[in-house]
């Protein structure tokens, strides 16, 4: 990180995000970047096409009143990426299966898709600028400005990557000082705290963010975590759970108790896959419950998280097949 950035100097770390090239101009995107779809023309429209380019699917519907916010602000942003990305609109009241087999709870909401696959997405009627930032993580655009916040993220990230987790909870408590609203910076180091076991700490930073950042995706993903590890610490000892597991593999209660333990330990992937078992053998199970649970998961792990696209594509996988 630069010795001039505002939140903080002399880290070892520095990481380069590239952006790829300017956009065109607005209006110079081919006519066919933005269409709505169907839940026929889902495949052709957002699974087929992103093979080419990247799509971004806005899940809206009429009555919502942040899609049409969102919508307008989504487009002129797709439309001066110059057709790096396309845009497919889904109204889910007239086609609701897509959305609920991808785990759309709330509207409105924006996946992207590259190469066949979710990767990343987004909740709510966020502002312009981090629309640009989201498109040019694709390779759509181009970075708005906040050089200096996204250098320190990185560093922050890159820090807690090689185990340095002092580090990186220093980066953020100074990008915090320096910008309170930053939802990354606050989650990062309550994410930080909870791991070193201080969950009351962790509970007292995201209570202490802004009212108009609190319901970012970022923070309600280290709530429902808070909140999974303590329904977890409920739940009992694993290895008897895996014994009852043995003596009987159709033993959906214990299955799904072991999933909230390994989630809780950090084992994203061998929680997931209990979970997976669970809908393979019995969707009907507590009411579709361990797909319930496991979108649980991915809100706490985050949407572009490992273990969140590993599951998604295994669940969409089940759902399509």
């Amino acid at each position: 990180m630069s010795d001039s950035n505002p939140f903080g100097s002399g880290s070892q770390y520095a990481t380069t995000v590239q952006f790829g090239t300017d956009p065109a101009p607005a209006g110079s995107a081919p006519a066919d970047v933005i269409k709505d779809t169907t839940t026929a023309a889902f495949s052709a429209d957002v699974i087929q096409e992103s093979r080419n380019q990247p799509v971004l699917v806005d899940f809206w519907a009429p009555w919502c009143g942040p899609c049409k916010q969102l919508g307008p602000v989504l487009e002129k942003a797709v439309l001066a990426a110059g057709g790096r990305v396309k845009l497919v609109k889904m109204n889910i009241d007239e086609h609701p299966a897509i959305a609920g087999q991808l785990g759309i709870q709330s509207i409105p909401a924006v996946i992207a898709f590259k190469d066949g696959q979710p990767v990343d997405g987004f909740m709510g009627a966020v502002p312009e600028s981090q629309i640009n930032e989201f498109i040019a993580r694709l390779g759509g655009g181009k970075d708005d400005g906040k050089a200096a916040l996204a250098e320190a993220l990185a560093a922050a990230a890159e820090a807690r990557g090689q185990g340095d987790a002092q580090t990186a909870a220093d980066i953020y408590g100074a990008i915090l000082q320096q910008a309170p609203d930053s939802a990354e910076a606050a989650a990062g180091l309550a994410d930080i705290l909870f791991e070193a076991g201080d969950a009351e700490g962790a509970g007292a930073v995201l209570d202490g963010v802004p009212e108009d950042t609190r319901d970012a995706p970022e923070i309600a993903a280290i709530r429902t975590k808070l909140s999974l590890a303590a329904q977890a610490a409920e739940l009992g000892d694993a290895a008897e759970l895996e014994k009852r597991l043995q003596q009987d593999p159709g033993d959906h209660q214990a299955r799904f108790d072991l999933a909230m333990i390994q989630n809780a330990k950090g084992e994203r992937m061998e929680a997931a896959d209990n979970l997976l078992a669970i809908i393979k053998a019995d969707r009907t199970w507590k009411d579709d419950g361990a797909r319930a649970q496991l979108l649980q998961f991915f809100e706490a792990w985050g949407m572009t998280d490992e273990a969140t696209l590993a599951a998604r594509r295994k669940l969409s996988s089940l759902l399509f097949s």
